[in-house]
């Protein structure tokens, strides 16, 4: 059962959400609760069966058990080797942490009847990684199980997001609320899960399939562009629609799990982009792979440029970023290209603050929000690597309309 998609989920998380409430008004909401909904929710979800081979067949849960055993075996064997001296223990917990979704996207690439991922996998990982960071950071120094299972399958967020961190999670897993903050995290809750069902089953379904379908059909460069920015409306609006809902869900049972967009085609430039869509997923490249790379690069003085470690940083993680959607070279290029866009952005913006060519009136502005507009469009990923992109279909439009010029 693929959460959020349709009304059959949101009646059987009636079960999990009227005890929240009753809970929740009595002051008697308590981390036990969350750990069993998300238990029952993960069972319910994962409950079908997985065809990994032709022949043989298993429980989808059995898959996210085993992963999540492993996950937290390899965090608490890091935990204890962890070396103020020696980095060889980090670079071995993170090569582990990420074998599993490694293996689940690219077995399939040499064997392609085997499936060894599940629906979330991707995100869960990045969880994953988060401890292990946090670890070498010296900023965890214990790893209670139940805490760390109900961090990583916290089921609101499981399936496509927003991806939390252990630190900001562990606070509100702490915290015992109030009836009073029950109430507000309640109102906040409310707010979010309408606006989900605002985004996902009415503006992006009427954009399916009044525009997206319609586009699809079509032929011609016209029909190619209309179908690119009919794509973008409806993936912003069904994943931000999906956003809501886990966020939603999150503050009822009192996790208040970050947002995951501010409104991106409103962005001024590429940099306020990345900063209002999908925030969770590039913050996160920020600080685990630009920033440690960056500050790697000037203490090892690996270049003599003072900015080339940026550049690289920026392709670094918007190319991991490509490949953690999808091993298909649309999604590759799709990583790459956001990162060429940033790093052109920040030599511009160093050479615009001496030359002062780009204003910052209003229609300067304007001009920004447009120019960003049609430079992102089209290019948006999958929830999960489980979602065909439209990069794929853009490419093979061009083609077609290439051939049909040909003599």
């Amino acid at each position: 059962m693929i959460p959020y998609a349709d009304f059959l989920y949101f009646g059987v998380l009636l079960y999990v959400v009227v005890p929240t409430l009753i809970l929740g008004l009595a002051g008697r909401l308590s981390r036990r609760w969350i750990l069993i909904a998300s238990v029952a929710m993960l069972a319910i979800q994962y409950g079908g069966r997985l065809r990994i081979e032709p022949e043989i067949e298993i429980r989808e849960i059995w898959i996210v058990a085993g992963y999540a055993l492993f996950q937290w075996m390899v965090a608490l064997s890091f935990l204890r080797l962890r070396s103020r001296t020696s980095r060889w223990p980090f670079h071995a917990a993170l090569f582990l942490a990420l074998l599993p979704l490694a293996a689940a996207k690219y077995v399939p690439l040499i064997a392609p009847n085997l499936r060894l991922g599940f629906l979330g996998i991707s995100y869960v990982t990045f969880r994953s990684l988060d401890v292990i960071f946090c670890i070498q950071d010296g900023l965890i120094s214990s790893l209670p199980p139940a805490q760390f299972l109900a961090y990583l399958f916290f089921f609101a967020t499981v399936s496509a997001g927003p991806i939390d961190r252990y630190r900001r999670f562990d606070a509100d897993w702490k915290h015992r609320r109030t009836r009073e903050e029950f109430l507000q995290d309640l109102d906040g809750a409310l707010h979010r899960i309408f606006t989900g069902f605002f985004y996902s089953f009415i503006v992006a379904a009427m954009i399916r399939q009044y525009w997206l379908d319609v586009a699809a059909a079509e032929r011609g460069w016209a029909g190619m562009l209309s179908y690119i920015y009919a794509y973008s409306f409806h993936l912003f609006f069904d994943f931000a629609g999906y956003s809501a809902f886990a966020v939603g869900l999150s503050y009822l049972l009192g996790i208040h799990t970050p947002e995951n967009f501010d409104r991106p085609f409103l962005a001024a430039n590429i940099r306020d982009f990345w900063n209002r869509w999908h925030i969770t997923l590039s913050w996160w490249l920020r600080d685990h792979v630009y920033m440690r790379f960056v500050m790697a690069a000037k203490k090892g003085r690996w270049f003599k440029s003072r900015y080339l470690p940026s550049y690289l940083g920026l392709l670094l993680a918007f190319g991991l970023m490509g490949l953690w959607h999808g091993t298909t070279p649309n999604y590759v290029l799709y990583g790459l290209y956001h990162g060429v866009l940033l790093s052109a952005y920040e030599a511009f913006s160093r050479w615009n603050t001496r030359r002062k060519l780009w204003g910052d009136g209003r229609l300067w502005r304007a001009a920004g929000v447009v120019t960003t507009f049609a430079g992102t469009a089209g290019t948006g990923g999958s929830f999960d690597g489980t979602e065909p992109s439209s990069q794929k279909k853009i490419v093979e439009a061009i083609q077609t309309l290439l051939q049909e010029k040909q003599p």
